[in-house]
């Protein structure tokens, strides 16, 4: 059995470019990391203490059979107290992601549309032959809880 892994900055965008399936639209090279590439806000937003905020992130995403996706918050904005709720993309997803951002900090902190808030870290899916066909596919803008 072939162990599963994150992948790499290269392995990403190649895959982007081969056209087996995974999207992320629109591209920005600058939001292309390592390991993982960094999702940004499509909306300007203020995030009050203490609740958490839905946020839609500015890229679709699509996913292919063999990758899921963790979620996790950028450290520049988890040191400002900002903490991301849910977490992982399955295999067959499409849409736009619903970020949900809770803001610990003493003080309520402004996002402007574009930030780049959340890392998106690809891994591998062996052997799956089931694909998301929850109520979040083809999500636009955000959703909330149904």
């Amino acid at each position: 059995m072939r162990s599963t892994m994150i992948l790499s900055g290269r392995r990403i965008q190649e895959r982007l470019n081969s056209g087996d399936g995974l999207v992320i639209t629109p591209y920005e090279e600058t939001c292309q990391q390592p390991a993982s590439y960094d999702l940004r806000i499509g909306e300007t937003v203020i995030l009050p203490t203490g609740r958490c905020t839905l946020v839609p992130s500015l890229e679709w995403v699509e996913l292919p059979a063999d990758l899921g996706a963790t979620l996790r918050c950028r450290s520049s904005f988890a040191r400002r107290g900002i903490l991301l709720g849910g977490g992982f993309v399955d295999p067959g997803f499409r849409g736009q992601l619903t970020l949900c951002l809770t803001n610990m900090g003493l003080e309520p902190l402004a996002l402007q549309k574009e930030d780049r808030v959340v890392q998106m870290i690809f891994h591998e899916v062996n052997l799956n032959e089931t694909l998301y066909q929850g109520r979040y596919q083809d999500s636009e803008g955000v959703v909330p809880a149904r």
